[in-house]
């Protein structure tokens, strides 16, 4: 690829380890709504909409009150994940340094993506971020969104970065260069490895390392 010139993050298990969080939001939120246990797997396997899809899955009769109840437990919570991956704020840091376009598309709603980014001190880190959807995923809109933004920035010089597979589908389907994210306890790299990335990563610091060679 050309020099990269644009890096696109997406955030839960990219930039921060999240989907704890997360998890015990949903279960703190919905379970007294609905008189029972949710697992784990059945939150995840709500994923892609943003959290909103997630409640008007597993509690469609209480919509209103579980988003409000979700996002008060998911700040109140956010000490589960005090700040991202050690080392992203240098990766961060040197990028802007070297002039690189960074921006955010991730599948969170927009109020959690906001408290998450305040809690981690990167509100002012992302030039442009993209939010989910209560409909469904919508990463490739939000991506294409991003590149339509940017100025002087080819879909060759820009890196999309993620750690589910459907970022490597998203990333295919716009046509920009998927870096797959295996950093977090929370991945699954045999699944990552099945869609092919166009580069997989299992610790920041080689990602950091391949970055600097790109630049």
């Amino acid at each position: 690829m050309k020099t990269i010139k644009a890096v696109i993050f997406d955030l839960d298990g990219t930039i921060a380890n999240t989907l704890p969080l997360c998890i015990s939001a949903f279960r703190q939120s919905i379970e007294p709504l609905i008189d029972r246990e949710v697992s784990d797997e059945e939150i995840i396997e709500t994923f892609g909409p943003s959290e909103e899809g997630t409640i008007m899955a597993l509690a469609p009769d209480h919509y209103e009150q579980g988003v409000a109840d979700y996002l008060r437990h998911y700040e109140m919570s956010h000490s589960m994940c005090s700040a991202p991956f050690e080392g992203i704020a240098d990766i961060l840091d040197f990028l802007k340094e070297n002039g690189v376009h960074t921006s955010m598309v991730t599948g969170k709603g927009r109020y959690s993506a906001e408290i998450s980014l305040k809690q981690f001190n990167l509100s002012e880190a992302f030039e442009y971020v993209e939010t989910g959807s209560p409909e469904g995923p919508r990463k490739p809109v939000g991506i294409q969104r991003v590149l339509d933004k940017l100025e002087n920035v080819t879909k060759d010089e820009v890196i999309y970065v993620g750690d589910v597979p459907s970022d490597i589908l998203a990333s295919r389907q716009v046509g920009v260069f998927s870096v797959a994210a295996a950093w977090a306890e929370t991945a699954e790299p045999e699944k990552l490895l099945e869609l092919n990335p166009d580069v997989i990563f299992y610790t920041l610091q080689e990602f950091f390392a391949w970055l600097k060679n790109k630049i």
